[in-house]
């Protein structure tokens, strides 16, 4: 991928990287406890950042539909529980952990499409590229915080779904 620093790109990137794990976590010939331990902490660090650095600084543009980004959180919401319910099953590879993948696959799939055809797309339009260049310098900061952190531990998903 070519290194940019537009925060539209990058997370477009992280949400392709979501997609790429998700066919690794189906994959009986892959280490899928490894993909969702990456997962994990890509959705979590991914979505921590956009909700503190990139949401808040998209509501002042008056074509961004701050409606839109507080259902972007909603969605954030949704997936973590779904992550959770997935973190939480003891047999990779088991129904349950099929079912609860499936349940993460749906939300996640759901929340980065609308999130691509509203937020991203709006702030595109009308959002300078100096400024999503620097939005997306401060983006890719908090993320690699929280990854340091170690955000996507079922810990700290719990701490976060009981705060939710």
């Amino acid at each position: 991928m070519t290194e940019t620093r537009d925060v539209v790109e990058l997370i477009l990137q992280d949400h392709r990287r979501m997609e790429d794990l998700f066919h690794r976590m189906r994959s009986v010939e892959a280490d899928r406890a490894a993909a969702l331990r990456e997962f994990a902490g890509l959705l979590i660090a991914h979505a921590l950042a956009e909700e503190s650095k990139v949401y808040p600084a998209l509501k002042r543009y008056k074509r961004i539909d701050d409606d839109e980004l507080e259902h972007g959180e909603e969605e954030h919401e949704e997936g973590n529980e779904a992550l959770l319910g997935l973190l939480e099953v003891d047999e990779v590879g088991s129904t349950e952990w099929d079912e609860k993948l499936e349940e993460l696959v749906k939300a996640i799939t759901h929340h980065t499409d609308e999130e691509e055809r509203t937020i991203l797309n709006g702030a595109r339009e009308n959002v300078a590229m100096d400024r999503r260049e620097e939005l997306g310098g401060a983006f890719l900061a908090e993320r690699e915080r929280r990854l340091k952190e170690g955000c996507g531990a079922v810990e700290n998903v719990r701490r976060i779904v009981s705060r939710s």
